[in-house]
């Protein structure tokens, strides 16, 4: 990339920066922006910026951007709240998450030619998890009830990490379907291969997590380390437990997640900092995510046309594939059909999709890996699109009903959970002006 290149982006991120306030009540939401952004200025378009998925420094971007989000959003997360208040997301992870999959494969075998049992499956566990920044209205909203938003707020926080020793499993059995039948190369080589990567990333970052959480503890309390350094120091965590599960022959990105979950609920009072990190550098990285998901997926997609079976798919993957499964893991619950079908629609896909299709895909000998990544360009590009517009408006019209409601399960208090977004107010939200 060159200098030129990096003036119009920086230029872009300033202009943002400056109109940020007046954008953050419309229906323009930033993922659409930076998005649109990446496509006009990419040589499809404008020409005004040479970015390239070839290019070193954007193929870092990704890892340290999966990287981030994957340990920042499992720290943010407090295991005895979850358990104590927050059935719903529960609910979604455990039973709604895994019903996803299945969905999303079934349809890819009826619909999609070509692909196998395990790409089908691939494909399904790459655009279950949820990105609440597409939806970012829902999630800091004081209309919608705090349990509500949380819900979405936590699931999404945790499916990532969740769904991504899925997406690995079923990478190394889609490559050992296609690879060849030797010693060295077989189904059982890619097996082994794909349970190391599950089973020693986790137990790299327990350690590692432990471990940064101990030493962090205490070198904040006896004043060893300043509070404007202790977001770094927990990427700096997170980034060794990426590498030292990488050189065991763990998966890197699920140490770092695992190290994350462990950070969070280990460390005793100085998390703060690490939200507020988070809050801003966390950001950044997702923006220029977004930023190149416009420059460099959205132009060739565009290009060559996109079959209608794609289409269909994507849009049965934002609709009845995420719907269905989250009404039937929220049965019992007593929430009412509207929160079911508002939780069912604000499940966008975004950010973890983009970064698994690209970093994991990579590394797998999958003939289809194209059409897999194809099939998420468009799903993420609807859904950036179709989740950012109805946001604003869906939290409103979802807050009049609520009013209409009274007491209710919606209603109920819960402690809330920092999002990616920074930390929402205690109070109850207040449904009744939601006409104001």
């Amino acid at each position: 990339m060159d200098s030129e290149s990096f003036l119009v982006i920086a230029a872009g991120l300033v202009a943002f920066a400056m109109v940020s306030g007046k954008l953050s009540n419309t229906i323009i939401t930033p993922p659409m922006i930076f998005a649109t952004f990446g496509l006009v200025i990419s040589g499809s378009v404008l020409g005004l910026a040479d970015v390239d998925f070839d290019n070193g420094i954007i193929h870092t971007l990704a890892e340290l951007t999966l990287i981030f989000v994957l340990f920042t959003d499992a720290a943010r997360i407090d295991l005895k709240l979850l358990r104590r208040d927050h059935n719903l997301p529960v609910r979604l992870l455990v039973g709604g998450l895994p019903l996803t999959i299945l969905a999303g494969t079934g349809v890819a075998l009826l619909l999609l030619p070509g692909f196998t049992l395990w790409e089908a499956a691939l494909l399904a566990a790459v655009l279950a998890p949820t990105d609440a920044a597409l939806g970012q209205a829902v999630v800091s909203s004081p209309l919608v009830p705090a349990r509500i938003r949380q819900a979405i707020n936590v699931e999404s926080g945790l499916n990532d990490g969740i769904a991504l020793p899925v997406v690995l499993l079923f990478a190394s059995l889609a490559s050992a379907t296609h690879a060849p039948d030797d010693a060295a190369r077989g189904a059982g080589a890619w097996l082994q291969f794909g349970a190391m990567q599950i089973i020693l990333g986790p137990i790299v970052g327990l350690i590692i997590g432990w471990l940064g959480a101990k030493a962090a503890d205490w070198a904040a309390g006896n004043g060893w380390m300043t509070s404007a350094l202790q977001g770094p120091a927990a990427l700096g965590i997170a980034l060794i437990a990426f590498s030292a599960a990488e050189v065991v022959g763990g998966n890197g990105f699920i140490g770092a997640f695992v190290a994350g979950l462990v950070l969070g609920n280990t460390v005793r009072g100085h998390c703060a900092a690490l939200f507020e990190f988070a809050e801003s550098e966390g950001q950044l990285l997702t923006l220029l995510t977004f930023l190149v998901f416009g420059a460099v997926l959205l132009p060739p997609t565009l290009a060559l046309g996109v079959d209608w079976r794609v289409i269909v798919y994507a849009v049965l993957s934002l609709t009845v594939i995420r719907m269905i499964p989250a009404a039937l893991s929220l049965f019992g619950t007593g929430v009412r059909g509207p929160t079911t079908l508002f939780l069912g629609w604000f499940g966008p896909r975004g950010l973890a999709s983009i970064l698994f299709a690209l970093l994991v895909l990579e590394e797998a000998a999958i003939p289809l890996r194209s059409e897999i990544l194809e099939v998420t360009i468009v799903t993420v590009a609807l859904s950036i699109v179709l989740h950012g517009l109805t946001a604003a408006p869906g939290s409103r019209w979802y807050a009049r009903l609520i009013a209409r409601m009274g007491e209710c399960e919606e209603s109920k208090p819960v402690s809330e959970m920092p999002s990616r977004f920074g930390s929402q107010p205690m109070a109850t939200a207040k449904p009744e002006s939601a006409d104001d």
